[in-house]
């Protein structure tokens, strides 16, 4: 058995200042230190597929220089697949996983870890995750790390330590609130703008005509949205998710808070954003203003062959609001975009939603850029500022 300040001050030595995950009892006391120490950052997901995509997007803007923890139980394994297996592997960006081993073999648990106790690590395995146990003793802490970030520096991708029940003495929590939480005493009022609906190009236009390359960063969700903007102008400060599926908005959660020099866009879709809808409350409560959320919403799983989204019976907006958004506008008029990059002056992530039309160009092209060389590019871009 370790203690919590033995592992966390040799992790971050070797650059681990981020965390994100959602709790376990396993972790209770390594939760409990970092929250208690203020130079550490700890975001508590609404998901464990949303703690790896903020991990990613930490990474994202901070290359070999700034490294992240996810952290989750191993029932979270399977909230965390899609990210794992087509963003963090796709694209090479590598993080740290502490996943805790509920219903390993022979140690007696509940019963709803009993499948996903004996399978954890064929899950980590097939998802080409190098794995080891966590470090119970003082002396393997530093060469488990080490391995850790060898491999990640090396490859690019994340790599697994799986924690034992009693790895990590007690600790007891010594603050109940979250570090980095804005106050959300008087939620934005709605502010709704009537229009003609536009086309997703019309729209994509606009965002680049807002969007200067030398400070921001355009991250655009999976499917149409991205090809969409790749066609009309592929630039160097824009990454087009190809999987991962809802991750856009943690992903660039987890990049403008560890590059406050930058402002960062979500841009996302209504399918993608029902998918993950636990994001809203995170953005919502750790937001910085350097974030701006942008929903398209033409009511369809477009790149699929249309089928329709039940977001016509969704008040994104209201909902934006309600989570602690800083700002919140909807309607079908394009100037929409304009307000939502014209409103600086608010203290915390801006959001609109535009509905708008059906219809993608018959010819539109796929990345012929990979999203390795796309992801590699954009950090040279910034690594260039």
């Amino acid at each position: 058995m370790i203690e919590a300040a033995q592992f966390v001050e040799a992790a971050r030595e070797r650059g681990f200042d981020w965390y994100a995950g959602v709790p376990c009892s396993f972790l209770t006391p390594f939760i409990n230190y970092v929250l208690q120490d203020e130079s550490l950052h700890y975001v508590s997901a609404a998901n464990e597929g949303d703690a790896v995509a903020l991990i990613a997007g930490v990474a994202l803007g901070g290359g070999k220089t700034r490294r992240g923890i996810a952290m989750m139980q191993n029932s979270g394994l399977g909230n965390a697949v899609s990210p794992l297996t087509s963003l963090t592997w796709t694209f090479r960006l590598p993080q740290l996983l502490i996943v805790t081993w509920r219903g390993q073999p022979g140690v007696h648990d509940e019963p709803q870890h009993a499948l996903m106790g004996p399978i954890t690590p064929q899950m980590l395995e097939t998802m080409d995750i190098p794995w080891e146990l966590f470090p119970t003793e003082a002396d393997q802490i530093g060469p488990a790390l080490d391995r850790a970030t060898e491999y990640m520096d090396r490859t690019g991708r994340p790599y697994a330590l799986v924690m034992q029940k009693g790895s990590v003495a007690p600790y007891e929590l010594k603050k109940t609130g979250l570090s980095g939480v804005r106050a959300n005493a008087h939620p934005a009022s709605v502010q709704r703008f009537d229009g003609e609906r536009v086309t997703r190009h019309d729209a994509l236009q606009k965002v680049i005509a807002n969007t200067p390359k030398d400070s921001t960063v355009v991250l655009a969700s999976t499917g149409f949205c991205g090809r969409e903007l790749y066609a009309i102008d592929d630039r160097e400060n824009q990454l087009y998710l190809v999987g991962s599926m809802g991750c856009v908005t943690p992903m660039a959660l987890g990049l403008a808070l560890s590059r406050p020099d930058l402002t960062v866009i979500a841009l996302d879709g209504d399918g993608a954003a029902l998918m993950r809808m636990g994001a809203f409350a995170t953005l919502g409560a750790y937001g910085p203003p350097n974030l701006v959320h942008l929903l398209l919403d033409n009511g369809a799983h477009e790149s699929t062959g249309g089928q329709a989204t039940v977001s016509r019976e969704v008040d994104f907006a209201s909902i934006a609001s309600a989570c602690g958004y800083a700002l919140a506008l909807d309607g079908d008029d394009i100037g929409v975009i304009d307000r939502l990059f014209e409103a600086k002056d608010v203290d915390g992530v801006r959001f609109a939603r535009l509905s708008i039309r059906t219809g993608t160009p018959g010819d539109l092209p796929r990345p012929k850029i990979t999203p390795e060389d796309v992801r590699a590019r954009l950090q040279q871009h910034l690594g260039d500022r």
